[in-house]
C-alpha cells in the first residue's frame, strides 16, 4: 500500500475534508480509485473535488457533516502499488520504493536502511537507520550525496559531506569561551 495524503482538517458543514496531499499534483489523489485507511478497514470514494485556500478540498461519499469529517482527521489515504503507473523518467521513485533499501558508504561499507523519505519543504530526505545506533539520520536526497539507486540491487550508495553522520554527543564539544 502507498499512501497518497493525510485528512488533515475538516471544512465546512456539508462534509468536506482538507487533504495534505503526496501525489506531484494534489487533484491526483482521486486518480488511482478508492482510498483506503491504513488498516485497510475502510474505504473512501472521491465524490467531489476542489482547490481550497490552503489545498485540496474533497468531499468523500458517506461522509455528510462536520462531525463525521472531523472524525477523519489524522486518516492517513492509501492505495495498492500496483495502481500507481510506472515511472518512465530515469532518477525518479515512488518514495514508497526507497522504504526498506540497504544503504551503503561509498566504499561499499553497510551504513544502514531507509526507514522513510521526508521532506520539510527544502527538498527530498532519506531517513536512514543506522546500523547499531537507536537513532535515525537524515540525508538529502540529491545526486551528489545519493550518487547511485540501485532497485535491483535493493540498494542506495550513500557519500556524504564530513561530519553528516558523526553524531555530536556533550562530552565531544568544545567549551564556548565567548
Amino acid at each position: 500500500m502507498v499512501c497518497l495524503g493525510r485528512i488533515v482538517a475538516a471544512h465546512g458543514v456539508q462534509g468536506w475534508v482538507g487533504i495534505e496531499t503526496y501525489t506531484e499534483q494534489p487533484e491526483e489523489v482521486a486518480a488511482y480509485g478508492t482510498l483506503r485507511d491504513e488498516r485497510g478497514t475502510r474505504e473512501f470514494e472521491v465524490a467531489d473535488m476542489r482547490m481550497g485556500p490552503k489545498g485540496i478540498l474533497v468531499r468523500l461519499d458517506g461522509v455528510s457533516d462536520r462531525n463525521q469529517a472531523e472524525a477523519l482527521k489524522g486518516t492517513r489515504l492509501y492505495v495498492p502499488r500496483a495502481r500507481l503507473p510506472k515511472i518512465r523518467e530515469k532518477d525518479a521513485y515512488y518514495h514508497a520504493d526507497l522504504i526498506g533499501l540497504a544503504a551503503e558508504r561509498t566504499d561499499g561499507s553497510a551504513l544502514g536502511r531507509v526507514v522513510a523519505v521526508q521532506n520539510f519543504g527544502a527538498g527530498d530526505l532519506l531517513e536512514i537507520k543506522v546500523e547499531g545506533e537507536k537513532d535515525t539520520v537524515l540525508v538529502p536526497f540529491t545526486k551528489e550525496i545519493v550518487p547511485e539507486v540501485d532497485m535491483a540491487g535493493g540498494r542506495v550508495v550513500v557519500d556524504p559531506p564530513a561530519g553528516l553522520l558523526e553524531a555530536a554527543t556533550p562530552g565531544d564539544q568544545e567549551p564556548n569561551d565567548a
